[in-house]
């Protein structure tokens, strides 16, 4: 009986041990086969990382390879709730004032969340952003202080778990990213040609991926070359979320952005900046203008608008981030006159010898009395321009006719867009009517200037083209395109656009603006003492509600030396409220700029006399070969 009764055991036994060991085999199936791909990827999940490699953004320099912007390494500062694990309090108070948060909502960051993600899968937050931009010195006190952390407990005295727990929580709770922080080391300087930047966010391989992308200027034009191509790293981690190297699968490094070395040089737009702001302290306008440009290539030196910003945080009113000297757009006055006479002599129409009744003052024609800015009577087309006879304009302009007048204007770059590469220039189409909407006496008010408006660049470009034996440029703001070693991988080369005029036409153009900065002229106020000085005054009613206001637009457009240029400099104000001349008020800016100009590019003197070099700056020739290139 007893031995019966140990075999039934033994077989309950054994029917046991089979059973254990089938439903055993059974989960090693259903582990292995049935479900392998769905556990695979699981712990694919959490072991598999996928690391995006951020490129250093390209830097922004001057002609003379100062930077203008460039990109500094800082730290994203972030945490792991899991590891904080009830101490989240005594973290935040630490923390608080090294990353200048508030200690309450840093506190609330540190908690941890769980909740379910879209595939139904139970997910916590291992991964909270602190603070972004955070200086490497900020970061390296974040780690002094969470090394020195203390909790109010004897560690000597715990568990091992619980002091690795501790040491834990202060190596690993609080970790950084690599990050960096566009940095514009001067400031407001040649704020609007630069731009600025912001965050953004754009997909990479199903990753949401933060970027710094350009918003204005030379920022947003080349980003694509400024920004660079991200890399990407596709690896494997332990539990502690350090990369096991061995398993590194992928590693393509990130392509850094290439440099963008511009045509604009820091110390003449600190010139230009520094005349501008004395401007407009004195005259008090809206805005001041600026732009120096070398006639025969069309390189940009300086380009500077007042009020302006700093780029490194963009406070102010939204109308101070507009470049205006390509986004505005007004009526250009009596500058406009050089395109009139300018296409009469090119037709042989008129010589500058020729005679003209400017009729004191007061023309009748059209069905409108148009007036002039004193009492003229007999005057030359030298004098007309010299003197800035409306009336005088007026008749050449009739003389010369509407279609070839209107063929001039667009010649000259009028009602097209001037090709400078930077965002925001306003399309100048529908400031130029066609000859079909002209009415009788459209004729007369356009070759004085009114009645057709344009921008601040296209205007000075204009005058390039006379001072370029009557070529046109492409203004030419960007001179190269550079890597991190200097390596130039794009060149970019002057453009000419059209021969406007005959060169005979340009130099007879030169002799007549010459005569404007005379005694007999506008702008005696413009002349310099060791050169010659060709230039045209400006002064403009503004429209509003469709009538003339006693509101002004002044401008001085000039270059030199006169017979061999190699500055034009072109000055605008918007509502100046101390005088409205341009001959006044914004000749004396220009007059400014030219002699440091001079000073710092060391120009030969026409009258054989070197003007002396300002302290530190070193000589330049200012030459640059022309090459030509289709536009």
């Amino acid at each position: 009986m007893a031995k019966r009764l140990q075999l039934q055991r033994l077989a309950w036994l054994a029917l046991l041990l089979g059973l254990a060991f089938a439903g055993l085999g059974y989960r090693l199936v259903d582990l292995q086969v049935l479900r392998h791909e769905l556990f695979s990827a699981r712990a694919q999940q959490n072991t598999r990382r996928e690391l995006l490699l951020e490129p250093r953004r390209g830097d922004i320099l001057d002609a003379k390879g100062n930077p203008l912007a460039t990109s500094i390494l800082v730290k994203t500062v972030c945490a792991n709730p899991l590891f904080l694990r009830g101490r989240q309090a005594v973290v935040a108070r630490a923390l608080a004032p090294l990353l200048q948060e508030n200690e309450a909502r840093l506190y609330e960051r540190l908690l941890p969340r769980v909740w379910q993600n879209a595939q139904g899968q139970t997910v916590t937050n291992m991964y909270v952003v602190l603070k972004r931009k955070v200086p490497v010195e900020t970061w390296e006190q974040i780690q002094a202080t969470m090394k020195g952390l203390s909790f109010g407990v004897d560690e000597k005295r715990l568990l091992s778990t619980e002091r690795n727990f501790y040491r834990t929580l202060r190596e690993k709770g609080v970790f950084a990213e690599d990050d960096q922080l566009r940095y514009y080391p001067n400031q407001r300087l040649a704020a609007h040609v630069l731009g600025y930047v912001s965050p953004a966010e754009k997909e990479i391989n199903d990753t949401i991926v933060s970027e710094t992308a350009g918003k204005e200027g030379i920022e947003l034009a080349f980003n694509s070359k400024l920004a660079g191509v991200c890399g990407w790293r596709l690896t494997e981690t332990d539990r502690q979320h350090r990369e096991l190297v061995s398993l590194r699968e992928q590693d393509v490094e990130a392509r850094d952005g290439l440099n963008v070395v511009l045509t604009i040089d820091s110390v003449l737009q600190h010139i230009v900046e520094s005349a501008l702001a004395e401007a407009m302290e004195k005259h008090s306008p809206i805005s001041v203008c600026a732009v120096v440009v070398r006639p025969r290539t069309g390189e940009v030196l300086a380009m500077a608008t007042l009020p302006n910003y700093n780029p490194n945080d963009r406070r102010g009113k939204p109308e101070m981030l507009r470049n205006r000297v390509i986004a505005d757009i007004a009526e250009p006055g009596s500058t406009f006159k050089i395109v009139t006479v300018s296409g009469a002599l090119n037709e042989g129409v008129v010589k500058l010898s020729n005679v003209f009744e400017c009729e004191h003052g007061h023309f009748w024609y059209g069905g409108h009395t148009l007036h002039d800015h004193g009492s003229h009577g007999l005057l030359t087309v030298e004098d007309i321009i010299a003197k800035s006879s409306n009336i005088g304009a007026a008749k050449v302009g009739i003389q010369l006719g509407a279609n070839r007048l209107y063929g001039y204007i667009r010649n000259f770059g009028f009602g097209e867009a001037t090709g400078i590469p930077l965002p925001g220039e306003v399309d100048a189409s529908r400031f130029v009517p066609p000859v079909k909407e002209w009415k009788k006496v459209t004729i007369a008010q356009i070759p004085m200037g009114q009645g057709i408006a344009v921008t601040r660049l296209q205007m000075t470009m204009a005058m390039c083209a006379i001072a370029n034996k009557g070529w046109l440029m492409r203004p030419m703001l960007v001179n190269r395109l550079e890597d991190r070693d200097h390596h130039i991988v794009a060149k970019y080369s002057p453009q000419r656009v059209r021969q406007v005029i005959s060169e005979a036409t340009a130099a007879d153009m030169v002799k007549a603006l010459k005569k404007v900065v005379s005694s007999d002229g506008t702008a005696v106020k413009a002349a310099l003492e060791h050169y010659t000085v060709a230039g045209k005054t400006g002064t403009a009613n503004k429209v509003e509600n469709g009538n003339y206001v006693s509101k002004f637009f002044t401008t001085f457009i000039g270059f030199f030396p006169a017979d061999d240029p190699e500055l034009c400099i072109s000055i605008s104000m918007d509502e100046p409220k101390e005088g409205y001349f341009g001959g006044q008020i914004a000749a004396p800016v220009f007059k400014q700029i030219a002699e440091r100009a001079a000073n710092y590019l060391n120009i030969r003197p026409e009258d054989g006399d070197a003007p002396a070099l300002p302290d530190g700056i070193a000589a330049s020739s200012g030459n640059n070969t022309l090459k030509t290139a289709t536009p």
